[in-house]
């Protein structure tokens, strides 16, 4: 018997149970389209946040406090240390400093509120520094930090949630019930899925510490190196300087951390991979399941089929066109499976979730067809290998 005939017998035998073969292909179908579009999204939060991370700069450094590890008591960082780092004669490589302590706080205008992702107080030089462009009014200055003014600048969706398209230049909103003026609008950003950078609101650093935070410690320093050839050194530069202020010496670990876009990166990207990973795996157990549902299935249809079977067998037909037969209708169930898998992952992945766009890739897409084909192969090989195994007179004998 010829693979065409074999392929026809078996197309016929999932024909003549229509249903059977449609739920049965429907678990490989949910298998294969989850491992696509969950590695989808995977990649997409990956590209976000490499996206938003390259958007600050190949040129900025971030240092927060690491509580523990040092030989002396951690020690916050402080607006000093940030002046020490803005002193050209210790850290020539350094172009600006900018303290920053962030808030929680809800924002209210005319009876409508909304709960801001982050309140951020600093200096004007954080707007260059973090690429973060006022796109209309204008930031606010360095005399409205000494002198503690009560002006902000607001992100894209806090200006939409609290004005509904009007102009808020000029305006006043509550922060906590702390009535502030809005000087600036910054430019849209949009959203790397995990975190909205229109959600914000940025006030002098001194205003912010008077009204929410306190005095006390930064959240962080936000450094601009003078270049991105001359990072490594700058970075080298922030630690020099602030393990000497900590009193960091030999040995101990420092109660700070320094990091560049690169390191950030690469850190984030990771934890996003081990998520997606994980994710990937748990819709491989669908799969699994699928190639279950494929031998059960098929052994309910050798048996149903065993007199049929017996005849073929009587009349000449070999081991091989019996057990091809039933291992092409499995793996028949799979690549139709595979195939819808294939199509609905795709669909799916033109739907943004939280702010990500997955994006497909083009391995996952032939790994998780391929994988749902050698699930059809492993897993109807059993029932095609019983089939194939029949004897002549017992299965004529069977009712």
């Amino acid at each position: 018997m010829s693979a065409l005939e074999v392929l026809r017998f078996a197309v016929k035998g999932l024909l003549a149970n229509k249903m059977r073969s449609v739920l049965t292909t429907l678990g490989i179908s949910i298998g294969v389209a989850a491992v696509i579009l969950l590695t989808a999204v995977g990649n997409g939060a990956s590209k976000a946040i490499e996206n938003s991370i390259a958007g600050l700069g190949t040129n900025l450094l971030t240092v927060s406090p690491m509580r523990g590890g040092a030989a002396t008591a951690p020690r916050p960082l402080t607006v000093a240390d940030a002046e020490a780092l803005a002193d050209k004669r210790i850290a020539p490589d350094i172009r600006t400093v900018s303290p920053v302590v962030v808030a929680q706080a809800t924002a209210a205008h005319r009876g409508v509120s909304h709960s801001i992702g982050q309140v951020i107080g600093t200096r004007p030089s954080y707007f260059d520094a973090t690429s973060s462009p006022v796109g209309s009014g204008a930031a606010f200055s360095d005399s409205d930090v000494t002198e503690a003014r009560k002006v902000v600048v607001i992100g894209q969706t806090v200006a939409q949630e609290l004005f509904a398209g009007d102009d808020p230049l000029g305006k006043q909103i509550q922060l906590n019930n702390i009535p502030f003026t809005v000087v600036g609008v910054l430019a849209q950003k949009g959203s790397s899925g995990l975190q909205n950078s229109d959600d914000t609101v940025v006030a002098p650093l001194t205003t912010l510490q008077y009204a929410l935070t306190g005095t006390g410690s930064l959240s962080q320093v936000v450094v601009q190196a003078e270049s991105a050839e001359v990072i490594t050194a700058a970075q080298n530069q922030i630690t020099a300087v602030l393990n000497q202020r900590h009193g960091i010496t030999g040995s101990a670990a420092s109660d700070f951390r320094v990091q560049n876009q690169q390191q950030l990166l690469s850190t984030r990207t990771q934890a996003v991979d081990v998520f997606t990973t994980l994710l990937a795996a748990v819709a491989g157990i669908s799969l699994l399941v699928g190639g279950i549902g494929i031998t059960n299935i098929m052994l309910v249809t050798v048996t149903e089929r065993i007199r049929e079977i017996g005849i073929r067998k009587a009349i000449g037909a070999p081991r091989g066109a019996i057990s091809g037969q039933f291992l092409a209708e499995a793996t028949l169930l799979s690549m139709v499976g595979g195939a819808i898998g294939v199509l609905a992952g795709w669909v799916g992945s033109r739907f943004s979730f939280s702010g990500i766009q997955p994006e497909v890739l083009p391995s996952s897409v032939l790994l998780a067809f391929g994988v749902s084909v050698l699930i059809g192969l492993f897993f109807g090989s059993y029932p095609a290998s019983r089939a194939a195994k029949l004897r002549p007179i017992e299965a004529l004998r069977h009712e």
